[in-house]
């Protein structure tokens, strides 16, 4: 099993591309279940969670080829072509491919909606909190769909086409306003959304739905209307910027006291947490069309509260890397999670490399240190791995960390990138 062994304390300077983002690459191609005439996406970050996706979507029956190239950066990869025209009549998403990822469930809406029925076992993926499934089974209730759940799978049927519906979230949910949004597309009649989540990846997945010929109002706001369509055509989409990967390369740049410039952002996907890096120290400024420049604005890291909250509040994914920044700064901070109940094991993790964290419930209290130590320590799920690769970079001596699969579901060529702007890390096999 792969390990990183990073020796901290060199500065993060250099130039660093972000990628398309993968929390919106996901749910963009289960849409391609909507149409038989083809969806191609472009700017595809090359992670493991995008091939898991796509072998899930090939068992289906979805054809799908990576050898497509992006005009923009003329890179073979970056774009996907994916064609449902013999999507199974039988779809079964089995628990040998859905245990590994929890976006899995995306598939149950646009299964609905294109064969009136799906099978996908409960879903997995990071442990950061119980993140059921139950307002996306709600949401496909409210569209006409009869679901059971039987020996660990959903198995969900629809006579004819799925209804139109007004569709009330209890909170705040990313995945379920994504199923729904698909779900109703082919649905009969207007399906509105309220409490919808607002996130860039929700605006993406409208922006790329209307390319196929969806009729969708209202995404970036809690209300989001459909007018359901026989049929959707084929397009090609750009997928958004990662704004979470140009957020960790930000405070890789802060941390360290570096400068990097990071191409490829759009500055408005990183708005939710822009003021807060900059109220820590770190200046952010658009040099150039898409291009940010990343600089340690004061001589010490200020201490920051922060509290996640859904779009356009703090984001938690986030959370984590926020947090490795405030184990070295200047006084005393609170972070508060409000999304996951679980999200706070990077914690102990912190704690074996020096750190003073005393966490309680959803809250944390982080007092700055003047150094860290590295430590041999263990990523427990994605962001956590990332926030330890952070810690490491300013830790004095070495630090080791353990499962680095976690970070390749979300991060592609990590340690490369950071070896290219300076770092001092190996690869372990």
């Amino acid at each position: 099993m792969k390990k990183l062994l990073i020796r901290g304390g060199k500065k993060i300077e250099g130039v660093v591309d972000i990628t398309g983002a993968k929390n919106a690459a996901l749910p963009l191609m289960v849409a391609s279940i909507l149409t038989d005439e083809g969806l191609t996406l472009t700017n595809v970050p090359q992670v493991s969670d995008i091939a898991t996706m796509a072998n899930l979507l090939e068992n289906l029956g979805i054809e799908i080829s990576f050898d497509g190239s992006d005009p923009e950066f003329g890179e073979q990869g970056r774009a996907i072509v994916l064609n449902a025209k013999n999507i199974s009549s039988d779809p079964v998403a089995p628990y040998d491919l859905v245990r590994k990822m929890r976006a899995s469930i995306f598939a149950l809406g646009p299964l609905l909606a294109r064969c009136g029925k799906a099978r996908i076992s409960l879903p997995g993926g990071c442990a950061i909190g119980t993140r059921p499934v139950d307002l996306h089974l709600k949401a496909m209730e409210r569209l006409g769909a009869k679901i059971e759940l039987t020996a660990g799978y959903i198995d969900a049927k629809v006579d004819g086409r799925l209804r139109g519906a007004e569709i009330h979230f209890e909170k705040v949910t990313v995945g379920a306003t994504e199923s729904a949004m698909m779900a109703a597309t082919l649905a009969e009649g207007e399906t509105v959304l309220s409490n919808a989540a607002c996130e860039p990846e929700v605006v993406d997945l409208a922006k790329c739905l209307r390319a196929m010929g969806a009729k969708i109002e209202g995404e970036g706001t809690p209300r989001i209307v459909i007018q359901g369509v026989e049929k959707l055509h084929a397009a090609r989409h750009r997928i958004i910027t990662d704004r979470i990967e140009a957020g960790t390369y930000a405070i890789a740049a802060g941390i360290t006291g570096g400068k990097i410039r990071m191409r490829g952002v759009e500055p408005w996907v990183i708005s939710s947490f822009k003021g807060e890096l900059e109220q820590a120290g770190l200046s952010l400024k658009e040099v150039a069309p898409n291009e940010i420049e990343v600089t340690r604005a004061s001589e010490v890291i200020h201490s920051v509260n922060i509290s996640t909250q859904p779009f356009p509040g703090f984001p938690t994914d986030m959370q984590a890397q926020f947090m490795a920044l405030m184990v070295v700064a200047d006084g005393t901070s609170t972070i508060e999670e409000n999304i996951f109940e679980n999200r706070f094991m990077h914690v102990m993790e912190l704690q074996r490399m020096s750190s003073n964290i005393e966490s309680h419930g959803n809250l944390a209290v982080v007092k700055g240190v003047k150094k860290l130590t590295g430590a041999e320590v263990m990523a427990t799920d994605l962001r956590a791995s990332v926030c330890l690769v952070l810690a490491g970079l300013v830790a004095e001596g070495e630090t080791v960390i353990n499962r680095l699969y976690h970070l390749e579901r979300g991060y592609e060529r990590l340690a490369e990138k950071l070896i290219a702007c300076g770092a001092d890390i190996k690869i372990l096999y």
